[in-house]
């Protein structure tokens, strides 16, 4: 029996674990806090759970043109509102539901689970720092996803209470007044998003042109609308030099001299992996410039016997993707069938309101000409199921090769775009052609039916 020791129970790890017991390997976990990572405990189950909350209240506040009064009144901003130490309470008490879930599911699986940290001493062997003591367990196979943290700005320290990170937010038992926002990607865009939904006056200070500058540009542009419409300011083109606490509140200071105030500061400026002191050199582990664990697409590193999952390898920062490194991993190491990380179908979402999904090609290598394809963009405005619901704001995009008229991508800009993008997932995955994609039926009305009307207008007839 193969024995298989995984640094970090986050989806890249605990994924990994239940492969390799359905595979007759002996399991063990390492880690200091419960099963989940900060995918669950800190990260993507938390701040999902909030931003659910914003839309409802996005939601009614946009309720008065459907003709709904709340005690005789139209929902107008302000007229509700949300509780947040309520809010905040719900959150962690969901993250920590999930955690125990998948706890239970572990211990069901016969695997093993170490509290404390984990360290190579060589490609077989992890030392364990534990609340039982230390000890020295042996492996065939070893895998490593320690995730990633904030990364913050060198001048700021971030002290929970007016100065957070995204790990930090669900202390607060107010909403914040005047929320500063230090980052336009997508946690940032996000946590903009969703306090100002929860009553907050909200500043995103971006060091690019745009908000979301990894995004497809037509769907940034149109988070960039609906924020200027809900009275977010964007500061664009503003670096942030460091953030500090006031009597009342905080200050950011911009690289400009420009100082920005307000209540609280949010930092929002990506991800550090968590790949020090874990042995990585000694074990012969290769790092890049910015200390992610360098892998190949069954996830082997430059050691023998060691994979790597998850954030801190810096794939692609996504619970999904991780979870998926870490199935290849062990499906690789223990000889079963597996097929390599495919990147262009994975599908990833921006949780704003709306939400932005997309998966495959992208705009920019469209328009860079690496890669050749036709392309439509639908606005959801025309869309019958959008006008009952007061959607105005979204589009659904299509892209196909020119010849073979195959789907290769596609972007959705709508409520709930992270479950519409699945058609368009399963069209890239698939490699169906448009004509295939638009024969199938959908719903009227309906949003989906937004796709399939894409795809029929890429049609090209036989004549053409």
């Amino acid at each position: 029996m193969a024995s298989v020791v995984i640094v970090g129970a986050g989806p890249g790890g605990y994924e990994a674990a239940l492969v390799a017991s359905q595979l007759d390997a002996e399991v063990t976990i390492v880690d200091p806090r419960g099963p989940g990572g900060s995918a669950v405990l800190t990260d993507c189950v938390p701040s999902k759970t909030l931003v659910a909350t914003a839309d409802v209240l996005s939601f009614a506040a946009a309720t008065g043109a459907l003709g709904v009064r709340v005690g005789g009144q139209s929902p107008q901003p302000g007229t509700i509102g949300a509780d947040l130490a309520v809010v905040n309470e719900r959150i962690k008490r969901l993250a920590q539901a999930q955690s125990d879930d998948i706890e239970d599911r572990l211990k069901a699986e016969g695997i093993a689970h170490v509290r404390g940290r984990g360290r190579l001493l060589s490609p077989q062997s992890v030392a364990v720092s534990g609340d039982d003591g230390d000890s020295v367990l042996a492996a065939d196979v070893v895998l490593i996803a320690t995730g990633a943290r904030p990364r913050l700005l060198p001048d700021s320290i971030p002290d929970g209470e007016r100065i957070v990170t995204w790990q930090q937010l669900y202390d607060l038992d107010r909403v914040p007044e005047r929320l500063i926002v230090v980052g336009s990607g997508v946690t940032g865009a996000e946590f903009a998003s969703a306090y100002e939904a929860l009553g907050s006056n909200v500043t995103l200070v971006s060091s690019r042109d745009h908000v979301l500058p990894s995004e497809d540009p037509d769907a940034a542009a149109v988070i960039e609308d609906v924020f200027a419409e809900r009275g977010v300011t964007v500061l664009e083109q503003s670096r942030a030099r460091a953030a500090r606490r006031t009597p009342d509140g905080v200050v950011v200071d911009l690289e400009d001299g420009r100082q920005i105030e307000g209540s609280h500061a949010l930092l929002a400026l990506g991800s550090v992996p968590n790949t020090e002191d874990l042995g990585l050199a000694e074990a012969g582990v290769d790092v890049d410039e910015r200390g992610f664990i360098k892998v190949d697409r069954v996830s082997r590193t430059s050691a023998r016997g060691v994979y790597a999952a998850g954030d801190c390898t810096g794939v692609l920062l996504l619970a999904s993707v991780a979870a998926m490194q870490g199935r290849i991993a062990m499906w690789h190491a223990l000889g079963d069938a597996v097929t390599p990380l495919e990147l262009p179908s994975v599908s990833s979402t921006v949780f704003t309101t709306p939400e932005i999904a997309t998966v495959g090609v992208t705009q920019r290598q469209v328009d860079t000409g690496e890669v050749r394809a036709d392309a439509i963009t639908l606005p959801l405005a025309t869309n019958a199921r959008a006008k009952m619901q007061e959607i105005r704001h979204g589009f659904v995009k299509v892209f196909c090769r020119p010849t073979s008229r195959i789907v290769i991508g596609g972007v959705v800009v709508a409520p709930r775009a992270s479950e519409l993008i699945h058609a368009l997932t399963l069209a890239v995955d698939s490699r169906l052609t448009v004509d295939q994609l638009a024969s199938t039926f959908t719903v009227y009305p309906s949003l989906s039916g937004s796709i399939a009307e894409a795809a029929r207008r890429l049609h090209i007839s036989a004549e053409a």
